[in-house]
């Protein structure tokens, strides 16, 4: 019979080398944290963007605009922060990657809002357009790499 696979002792430097490894991927992590702080950035915005919007919404800043809620508001708004986001990251050689996951999520977020401000029958068919014409965009473009 074999003894289990956690009483057999390692070779050495083994439990060395997976330290090591640990704290290369920690080191990883934290330096592309230290290099691209704009993820983090883009949601504090998107919660602060929220919360404005529901104060402004409880004061009664919405009232004389009868088309307008509050959660429709906080949809766009995040919407437009996330398109923002993904202008900077293809204009800017130090933060750029890829944004078609991004932008997707931008046009849903702007979708939902728009849908609560005009109706869902005009948005989601231009939102379905949008999408699909990024995928087509994206996808030309990685073929001709």
């Amino acid at each position: 019979m074999s003894e289990p696979e956690y009483d057999k002792e390692r070779p050495e430097g083994e439990e060395e080398k997976e330290e090591k490894q640990e704290k290369h991927e920690e080191k990883d992590w934290d330096e592309k944290w230290h290099r691209d702080p704009s993820n983090a950035l883009v949601w504090a915005l998107i919660l602060v963007w929220a919360g404005v919007v529901l104060l402004l919404g409880n004061l009664g800043f919405f009232r004389p605009f009868a088309f307008l809620d509050a959660w429709s508001l906080i949809f766009f708004g995040a919407g437009l922060i996330l398109l923002l986001e993904a202008g900077v990251r293809v204009l800017l050689p130090a933060y750029r990657r890829g944004v078609t996951g991004r932008v997707i999520l931008a046009f849903v977020f702007l979708g939902i809002g728009l849908a609560g401000m005009i109706g869902w029958h005009l948005v989601w068919p231009l939102v379905l357009i949008g999408l699909g014409v990024i995928i087509i965009l994206g996808t030309l473009i990685w073929w001709r790499r």
